[in-house]
């Protein structure tokens, strides 16, 4: 919808829950909720505009968060002195509020690999950059790649990360520190053999619902050409005892698909449905090999299993994207995703956010698909659904969990303001992120983080480098799909 009608006083305003709180923004313009567009929405009449998607924004309004949740959002004049009298009080006139900004798909610890791997292709990548470089990791090193990583999501407005890697003890301490979400798994291979499984499923176990249940847990096999059937086939086996989804690479360009049907005489997709991991539920990380005839097995579980995207990555690695059109026809959930560090070279989701638009544009040369209101969807509501919390997150309504962004809309490149969603889709930069809370605890203020130390940690990292990029060791796997 254009910015005149998101912002329209006639706007139907969401004031339920008890007016007593702890916190009150006032004076913000709030994007409550998206909805997602009909199946081939780019072919419907232009003025079916609920048809192709919305995104509803209110105008000079109040969010009232009690214990850790939204209680209510109503105009900030309608909020009474005695509340405001009560609770801390934040002034957001001339910022948008948010949902808290998911990250569906990374390995945040990699910071430490940033720009050490670039202008290789993908097998190179791999084999000569980054796997022989991992051999060389400590715990503290993960430890200290998560709290640079968490620093600068929190910095973007990403309040929850999926996170796929080693060590994930130490992911998981520093996440439940900072006070921030993650969906964390423990990442293995076959090569590993049993040992990897299990150390996956313990951590799952250990951590899932811990931090007051910010973190919630995934298993974590690397991918369908890294890990046998057999292997995956137990996976799905402790998920389904466990009660989590799995997280893992599949179908990452149409060359591993291919690959795949030559080997095995079936996608990477259908070797998740054999195995059962679709059927338990799952994040596919990048999806880009992703064919029409994949749909047969992906669409029975539409209701558990995501796709996450992270479309720099594949330009950057000279890959297809991600067929988003393909997915939203068949009513398939599309997150969005960084990847890791060592590949993205950032943790910003609104980076991501704006290159899927336009990648899908230019990938179908169809400037009216992917509208801006459908990109919030997919960076707020349909992110949320990837890691299944889609009746707790990515909306700001009452019964919410209040993990909320304020973004500062009166900077330059941000006006003068025609439409509030393209702005944030397509104009709108990490840095103009100037208070974030996470469960209503305030952990970004006025740009500054509240609850975590980046620099010691970045110094530490940068103290490492030569041991860190020592590539005679060894690799920790091949990477042959």
């Amino acid at each position: 919808m254009s910015g005149e009608d998101a912002l329209s006083p006639d706007a139907v305003t969401v004031a339920d829950g008890p007016d007593l709180v702890d916190t009150v923004i006032t004076g913000a313009t709030v994007l409550t909720s998206t909805t997602r567009p009909a199946p081939g929405y780019p072919q419907l009449p232009r003025d079916d505009t609920a048809a192709r998607g919305t995104a509803t924004f209110l105008a000079d309004h109040a969010i009232g968060i009690r214990d850790g949740v939204i209680a209510w959002v109503r105009p900030s004049a309608a909020v009474e002195p005695a509340v405001l009298a009560q609770a801390t009080v934040v002034d957001a006139r001339g910022q948008v509020a948010i949902p808290g900004l998911m990250n569906g798909h990374t390995h945040s610890p990699m910071t430490m690999f940033r720009g050490s791997a670039e202008d290789v292709p993908t097998s190179e990548w791999f084999n000569k950059h980054i796997w022989p470089m991992e051999v060389n990791l400590t715990d503290r090193d993960v430890m200290l790649g998560a709290q640079l990583a968490v620093g600068e999501m929190l910095l973007a407005g990403v309040t929850n990360f999926a996170d796929h890697y080693f060590a994930t003890d130490r992911i998981a301490e520093v996440v439940e520190a900072a006070g921030s979400r993650a969906m964390l798994a423990s990442t293995f291979f076959s090569s590993q053999g049993a040992e990897g499984i299990e150390r996956s499923a313990q951590f799952a176990e250990r951590w899932n619902g811990a931090a007051g249940g910010r973190i919630t847990t995934a298993m974590g096999p690397h991918a369908t050409y890294t890990v046998n059937d057999a292997d995956l086939a137990t996976t799905a086996e402790h998920a389904r005892r466990l009660g989590v989804r799995t997280h893992i690479h599949a179908a990452e360009s149409l060359g591993q698909t291919e690959s795949s049907l030559e080997k095995h005489g079936k996608t990477p997709v259908q070797v998740l449905h054999d195995t059962g991991i679709l059927e338990t539920g799952a994040i596919i990380a990048h999806g880009a090999g992703i064919v029409e005839s994949d749909l047969e097995w992906l669409v029975p579980f539409a209701d558990r299993v995501a796709v996450a995207s992270c479309p720099k990555v594949y330009m950057k690695h000279a890959h297809t994207t991600t067929p988003v059109r393909l997915l939203h026809d068949a009513g398939i959930t599309v997150g969005l995703g960084t990847d890791g560090p060592a590949s993205h070279n950032t943790l910003d989701v609104l980076e991501s956010l704006r290159m899927m638009s336009l990648k899908q544009k230019d990938a179908l040369l169809d400037a009216t698909w992917l509208t801006s209101a459908h990109a919030l969807d997919l960076a707020t509501r349909q992110s949320a659904a990837t890691f299944g919390l889609g009746d707790s997150l990515g909306a700001l309504r009452p019964g919410y969990q209040a993990d909320i962004v304020l973004i500062d809309t009166q900077k330059p490149h941000l006006q003068p303001m025609h439409d509030l969603a393209a702005a944030l889709v397509l104009s709108v930069k990490s840095s103009d992120v100037t208070t974030v809370f996470v469960a209503g605890r305030m952990l970004v203020e006025h740009g500054r983080l509240l609850t975590i130390d980046t620099q010691s940690a970045a110094e530490e990292l940068t103290r490492r480098i030569p041991e860190l990029t020592d590539r005679s060791r060894g690799s920790i796997q091949e990477y042959a799909p």
